[in-house]
């Protein structure tokens, strides 16, 4: 368990701009591809990048190598 001051019951770490982006996700920089959803992009600390893979399990950006599908608006 933990404390990070900017997350609370009404605060939250303010997202940039991926979260919500489609993506694709491979482990150990193998050549099999699953895809995913960015869920979390914080801009802010704790500054973590959570994605969603499309099997419904969760990583963290630091558990895998990823690769937007799109990288502008």
């Amino acid at each position: 368990m933990g404390v990070v001051a900017n997350i609370g019951y009404d605060k939250f770490p303010e997202q940039g701009s991926w979260k919500g982006v489609r993506c694709k996700v491979c482990f150990n920089y193998g050549s099999e591809v699953i895809g995913g959803v960015i869920v979390r992009d914080d801009r802010e600390p704790p500054n973590r990048t959570i994605i969603q893979l499309d099997d419904g399990r969760f990583v963290l950006a630091s558990e895998c190598q990823y690769q937007p599908e799109r990288t502008s608006t």
